[in-house]
């Protein structure tokens, strides 16, 4: 993993890829990826997991996936939430959906908690490494397996990696955030899950 110094913002990460994304596409969110979505300005069919079962949006993104099979679906996802499910990398291999991709922001905190060192950074572990995040992904199953430190390198790859079938695998270095804050609910939750079964053509219950 590359230094601080070189890696991209998060809201860098994440304006390429709401540069990308479809209107079809689903995009779940979850911790400060969800916060920084939000400003971006999150559509119909999108879901900022807030507040959220730290490290579900993953499974959450899968039901999506294989319930709706011609909609892309896209999760961004933080490692220290990914920390806490490292299951689902498997589950989603098993079931295969070609239309899920993963993203993973990694900046090696629980940022909206204080900014601890996961266990997957140098800074809780004694032996001092990273924990090879690409190594596990594809240890799990996934052949589409990708890994970037900037935004120019993330912009220039991003459209072909929607595109490509999956299930997919980002890994991107990004910045801690220096005081950051948790997210802010959009809404009550229920309304929100009712709404977005609407979007989705699936209809309320």
């Amino acid at each position: 993993m590359s230094d601080t110094l070189a890696r991209m913002s998060q809201m860098e990460a994440l304006r390429v890829l709401h540069a990308a994304r479809r209107a079809s596409d689903v995009v779940i969110t979850s911790m400060g990826a969800a916060r920084d979505w939000m400003v971006l300005g999150a559509g119909p069919l999108d879901l900022p997991l807030v507040p959220s079962s730290m490290g579900t949006a993953p499974a959450i993104g899968l039901g999506i996936a294989l319930a709706q099979p011609e909609r892309r679906v896209i999760v961004v996802n933080g490692d220290g939430a990914m920390l806490m499910h490292l299951g689902s990398l498997v589950t989603i291999t098993a079931a295969a959906p070609a239309n899920l991709t993963l993203i993973l922001a990694d900046n090696g905190v629980y940022e909206v908690t204080g900014a601890q060192p996961t266990p997957g950074s140098p800074g809780a572990r004694s032996d001092g490494a990273y924990v090879d995040f690409v190594g596990m992904a594809r240890a799990a199953g996934f052949r589409s397996v990708h890994h970037w430190s900037t935004a120019a390198e993330w912009e220039q790859h991003v459209e072909m990696i929607l595109d490509t079938p999956g299930p997919t695998f980002v890994l991107l270095d990004v910045a801690r955030v220096p005081g950051a804050v948790g997210p802010r609910s959009p809404g009550p939750a229920p309304e929100r899950a009712r709404a977005l079964r609407r979007n989705l053509g699936i209809g309320a219950r």
